[in-house]
């Protein structure tokens, strides 16, 4: 059997399944707004787009990760081989690579999607096989370096493999984009893995030292049952939880919050605030009209906040909704948006005030 190589120019970008014409339409949108022609390839429930393009390096860089809204994982397209043979799909990788310079790290994996699921077990076995062969032949360096790019071999199927590189500074450092949190025994609900992968993946480090500190002041509109406003305390901030509904006890015997029975649309606060946290169902217009007024007035210096998107044009009102947001709070603002893992038909939004 004769393996199937293609050598490709472009990205590969993972994404919760049932979004890939979303993304697909982010990327050609904001490719063609950087004067590139490219054309993406996208098939749904599938949990993973190509973009295909003449200046693959140059528009991987004029689209970083940070800045794609329905991209979990962006790396930038290798190969493609087809017809792999199960007793040794290795030479046909190596051969594939030749003449690339060594990688710091190997990643193998599939996407998250129903479909590909049953490839982990393969995806683990077949990295303990392929990392000694990549450093025989030169292609992995002997430690790993996090200063070079990341070789990913992504499993479509057992016979069916796309190789790609992720850059260290713009790439998620998670197998195909999933940070692997668990949901703590005490958390009120499962939605606190929504704030909590939000920090993590909007904010870096820093970021996180320096804007979650002790003692800060925050309001977490539509709070019940309380899973956002579980997490700020844990990050040691004082909450007002603002919902007519009620909070799990334990949430409100942490000494740090005080529970107002109003609605998160209607409530504002005495004086600024530190942060606002909220993740109310309504409809995603009225969400950014209202977050932008929490900004319009100073209520907040930072925000997290989820807009649930419509069953149709999601990237449309997503663009939409982001655009009025911005118009509507008529301040510069630095802008962060991204479908999380644990979202569902929604996307997660970080904003702050830029001159903080």
């Amino acid at each position: 059997m004769t393996v199937e190589a293609t050598r490709e120019n472009g990205l590969l970008c993972y994404c919760r399944p049932g979004f890939e014409p979303e993304l697909a339409a982010e990327l050609g949108e904001r490719a063609a707004q950087a004067g590139d022609a490219g054309w993406a390839r996208a098939e749904r429930n599938t949990g993973y787009v190509q973009f295909f393009t003449p200046q693959g390096h140059a528009l991987a860089q004029a689209l970083p990760l940070r800045e794609l809204i329905f991209a979990r994982q962006k790396l930038r397209l290798l190969a493609e081989l087809r017809e792999l043979d199960a007793k040794d799909r290795i030479t046909p990788i190596l051969a594939a690579l030749f003449e690339r310079a060594a990688f710091g790290d190997l990643v193998v994996e599939h996407p998250d999607s129903d479909e590909a699921r049953p490839l982990a077990g393969l995806a683990r076995s077949f990295g303990n096989a392929l990392r000694p062969a990549l450093r025989k032949a030169g292609l992995l360096t002997a430690q790993q370096d996090a200063t070079l790019p990341r070789l990913h071999v992504c499993f479509l199927a057992g016979d069916h493999v796309l190789l790609a590189s992720g850059h260290p500074r713009d790439s998620s450092p998670w197998p195909s984009g999933i940070p692997r949190l668990r949901t703590p025994p005490d958390a009120p609900s499962r939605s606190a893995l929504k704030l909590d992968e939000a920090f993590l993946v909007l904010l870096d480090a820093d970021e996180r030292a320096r804007w979650l500190r002790s003692g800060m002041r925050a309001a977490d509109l539509g709070a019940a049952p309380g899973g956002w406003t579980w997490v700020l305390t844990r990050h040691g901030l004082k909450v007002t939880a603002i919902d007519n509904g009620p909070l799990r006890q334990h949430v409100l015997d942490t000494g740090l919050v005080e529970h107002l029975r109003a609605d998160g649309f209607q409530w504002s606060p005495p004086k600024p605030l530190d942060w606002m946290v909220c993740d109310m169902v309504e409809s995603p217009k009225r969400v950014a009209s209202r977050m932008a007024q929490w900004f319009s007035q100073g209520w907040c210096r930072h925000a997290v906040f989820n807009l649930k998107l419509p069953m149709k044009k999601r990237w449309d009102e997503t663009r939409e909704c982001l655009a009025l947001f911005e118009q509507q709070s008529q301040r510069p603002l630095r802008i962060r948006a991204k479908q999380l893992y644990h979202d569902r038909e929604e996307i997660t939004v970080f904003a702050m005030a830029a001159q903080h």
